[in-house]
């Protein structure tokens, strides 16, 4: 039989379906081809770093921190290699063991690490930074995944307590967050570096891509304190403190021919290597930052505005009217009741009523300019943050009583640092140097504010203070000539004075060529008096002492060196 072609299979599409498909396909191949370019051309960076994230990464270097030294070499702060542990939430999986582990390594509560592992947005967390290379060698040992270790630096301070509120202290991110450490941050801080390199796929660095920033090491920074000067001031402080049952207390020792700050203590203090319980009373850096009324420190500058306007002299008799004066409804006394005293005994006596005298014989703008140009009112820029510029209002707006009063230390607030830059005056040649927290070579121009005459005369009537008809006979320092005032002032409690009261002496020796300068301030002494005469005077007696000893300093009064003990005659010691 003849096999006969099925005519059904010659059927053939029509040209315009051929068409229509290839029309389609082409357009595919188009979109493509479109979609190539587009990812190729203008998405290339967001696609290549996309690609890179997945294997390439920056890490920083740690730079090295610059290290703290006092002015003879001694280091009082410096960076130890450290390292922080941190973790990859994704690539973490830890079993009860793996966990125990890992919580007794660190020293860290296995309930607190399971937290800071579970909960967050970030894959990237850190279980503990800034620890020992002994610890971070242990957590490497037990070989859990997704566990790394980041190189660093841990600030140690070796004077613990006895530096703290003037070094201050870094965080964890090596950042300066008081006292020198942040008023030098930017010396020495330093450049971190960083690098990117090429990661598997647990994180372990396999090849070096690009340099991207060299590291550069912070510097270094001199100081001016002298660490033996630093801790013979810390622990009189503190003594002193305990004796008198103290809420708290500051002192400053500085080279009065420099503005030099030898020294800077206050208490409550802290340990700045351990800070986990520190509470913000122990941080306060009060010789900076806390104000308060001088009492009767302030009356030598009193003293010299009139020396100064010509308007008495030393031997100028000022009638005292047996210790009491009368302005208005309010009344003012002294401690030690005479009917006349010259210039000079008000200073010894540390009379009330005589430097109020004095004070309302002068134009309140005579009071008001040299009371500014030694300061007050103004940040005394030690370079210390939170610096306290007192209170000083303008003599405009004073009443004769406010004038009066201001004469003697009420009505006027003023920092420890701020008073004991004023008294560079009377240390000098009565130019008023700056303060200076790193070491100075050579000598220091300073602004000359009262006559190199008037701040002698004030001297010499400094030294009759501790002499022991004064009011500070126990400030006084065997084989040396001293100068210095004492204060008591009451402390203010809602607008009002109350019964507690702020301690004070501030001091230079030897007076005839004085090389150091020291003021202390005691808050609210409450056992053994609270006169400054009974309370700041003996502190500085053996911190001054002790201090020129340390330096090396040869006595400018020998013969004292033979008296017996000097004890405060009764009453001496009241200074308001």
């Amino acid at each position: 039989m003849k096999y006969q072609a099925n005519t059904a299979l010659n059927l053939r599409l029509e040209g315009w379906r051929a068409r229509l498909l290839m029309l389609l396909m082409l357009a595919g191949f188009l979109a493509l081809a479109g979609r190539a370019l587009f990812l190729q051309g203008v998405r290339y960076d967001f696609l290549q770093h996309k690609g890179e994230e997945r294997y390439t990464r920056v890490i920083e270097s740690t730079a090295y921190r610059g290290m703290v030294r006092d002015r003879n070499g001694d280091t009082i702060a410096i960076s130890l290699p450290a390292a922080s542990i941190w973790a990859s939430r994704d690539k973490v999986e830890l079993n009860a063991a793996q966990l125990a582990s890992l919580s007794t390594a660190l020293h860290v509560d296995r309930a607190e690490l399971g937290r800071r592992l579970q909960e967050g947005d970030s894959d990237f967390v850190y279980l503990k930074r800034q620890v020992t290379p002994e610890t971070a060698q242990q957590v490497a040992a037990l070989k859990l995944p997704g566990l790394f270790a980041e190189k660093g630096f841990r600030r140690t301070y070796p004077k613990g307590e006895v530096m703290s509120h003037l070094l201050g202290f870094t965080d964890a991110n090596d950042r300066g967050q008081e006292g020198v450490e942040l008023a030098f941050q930017s010396t020495l801080a330093g450049v971190a570096g960083a690098r990117r390199v090429i990661k598997d796929r647990a994180g372990a660095v396999i090849e070096n891509v690009q340099n991207l920033r060299e590291q550069r090491p912070g510097q270094d920074v001199v100081l001016s304190v002298d660490s033996r000067i630093q801790h013979l001031a810390w622990r009189e402080l503190r003594a002193t403190v305990a004796r008198h049952k103290a809420k708290a207390g500051s002192v400053l020792v500085l080279d009065p021919r420099t503005g030099e700050v030898l020294a800077l203590a206050n208490y409550p203090d802290y340990d700045p290597n351990a800070r986990d319980h520190v509470v913000p009373a122990q941080l306060r850096n009060r010789s900076v930052a806390d104000t308060y009324e001088p009492g009767s420190t302030l009356k030598p500058f009193t003293v010299a505005a009139a020396l100064e306007a010509h308007k008495v002299r030393p031997d100028t008799l000022i009638a005292t009217g047996n210790g009491i004066m009368t302005i208005g409804p309010a009344v003012i006394h002294d401690s030690h009741p005479a009917a006349a005293l010259t210039v000079a005994q008000v200073i010894q006596k540390s009379s009330n009523v005589g430097a109020a005298r004095i004070a309302l014989s002068l134009p309140s703008a005579t009071l008001w300019n040299l009371f500014t140009d030694v300061g007050f009112g103004q940040q005394p820029k030690t370079g210390f943050s939170g610096e306290a510029g007192g209170r000083l209002r303008p003599y405009r707006s004073w009443r004769p009583i406010e004038q009066a009063t201001m004469a003697y230390g009420h009505g006027i607030s003023v920092s420890l640092a701020q008073l004991a830059r004023a008294y560079t005056i009377f240390a000098g040649d009565g130019t008023l140097k700056p303060l200076s927290l790193t070491r100075v070579d050579g000598p220091v121009p300073g602004r000359q504010v009262v006559s190199a005459q008037t701040a002698a005369e004030v001297r010499d009537m400094l030294q009759l203070v501790v002499q022991a008809e004064g009011t500070a006979p126990l400030a006084q320092v065997r084989g040396f000539h001293v100068a210095g005032k004492t204060g008591t002032a009451h402390k203010q409690e809602r607008g009002h004075y109350s019964n507690r009261y702020i301690s004070s002496f501030v001091g230079f020796a030897p007076a005839t060529s004085p090389r150091l300068l020291i003021a202390i301030m005691i808050d609210e002494p409450t056992v053994g008096g609270y006169y400054g005469g009974v309370v700041a005077a003996p502190m500085f007696s053996n911190l001054m002492g002790g201090a020129l000893q340390l330096l090396g300093v040869p006595p400018d009064d020998p013969a004292s060196e033979a008296l017996p003990p000097i004890t405060a005659p009764a009453g001496a010691a009241a200074d308001t």
